[in-house]
Parts: structure tokens; C-alpha cells; sequence
């Protein structure tokens, strides 16, 4: 859903700000509203959610400046959420004592349609890349595997 203008639209039912765009819809599942949030190129929603019901209690509440200025605010914390929770699943990483050493080993997702790949990597205490290796996007890294690859002189886990 995108809006072909970089006008501003203010009207009861849609709100636009050329970047992003309100619309108030009709909600399926009951006899409610909803407005659903979208950022301007992106084909699903960024937020759907409740939408307040007027004063007739059968029609939406109309947009105004200060609910669009608040779904914004709110959809970008969804998409900030979601970027976190996605980058959090792909990169790991585990600290591991070794003598008088300490190493930050991490493990790097790449997602790709066609094979994501993986990067473990291990690093000393000032961030200088001791050792680099692939791996299959399922190695599981825990304290046990990183101590295991660390004592293996950083060969390719199997």
C-alpha cells in the first residue's frame, strides 16, 4: 500500500505524511475499527491495531494530527523491535576464558534466499580478530562449543 503523492492527506479515515500512511479499516473480526500503519514502499502493515469508535458508536473516530503523530511514534518502535529481535537471532556471541586470556567468540547469520551462511569468529579483549571460519548457519554456539573450537587451534567445527 503506498500513496503515489508526497502531499499530505488529511482526511477521517486516511492520514499521510508522504512517508507514512494511516488508514482506518474496518475490522474483520468483530464489529469494530482498526487502523493499520504503513511505511511508505512496504507492502504489509508496519502496526495494525484498535481504532476508537466515534461518538455514534458505529463509525471510526476520525484521524487527527496528534493520534497520527502517536501511531507513528509507535509503529517505528514495532519496526525497532523487530530489527532487534532479528539481529539478536543471527549474531551470538559467548566470552571464554582461555590461561590468562579472555575471547569474545561470535557467531554471524547472513539470511539469504538462495543459503544463509555463517561466520564464527573469535576476538581478544581490544576486538582484534584472532580467527575466522565458516560454519553452517545451524552450529550451535555455546561456552562448551567456543572452548572446544578456541582448544581445536580455531579449526573449522564439523
Amino acid at each position: 500500500m503506498t500513496i503515489d503523492s508526497d502531499e499530505p492527506i488529511h482526511e477521517d479515515r486516511l492520514w499521510s505524511d508522504g512517508h507514512w500512511t494511516a488508514r482506518v479499516i474496518k475490522n474483520e473480526d468483530d464489529d469494530g475499527w482498526a487502523v493499520a500503519m504503513h511505511l511508505d514502499g512496504g507492502s504489509e502493515p508496519a502496526l495494525v491495531g484498535p481504532w476508537t469508535m466515534g461518538r455514534d458508536k458505529k463509525n471510526p473516530k476520525p484521524l487527527d494530527t496528534n493520534a497520527f503523530n502517536t501511531l507513528v511514534k509507535t509503529a517505528r518502535e514495532v519496526i525497532r523491535r523487530s530489527e532487534q529481535q532479528l539481529h539478536a537471532q543471527l549474531n551470538k556471541n559467548v566470552n571464554v576464558t582461555v590461561g590468562d586470556k579472555r575471547l569474545r567468540i561470535a557467531l554471524a547469520i547472513v539470511p539469504d534466499d538462495e543459503g544463509a551462511t555463517a561466520t564464527l569468529s573469535a576476538l581478544d579483549e581490544f576486538d582484534e580478530e584472532l580467527a575466522r571460519v565458516s560454519v553452517p548457519p545451524t552450529f550451535k554456539l555455546s561456552i562448551d562449543s567456543a572452548q572446544a573450537w578456541v582448544a581445536s587451534g580455531f579449526e573449522r567445527p564439523r
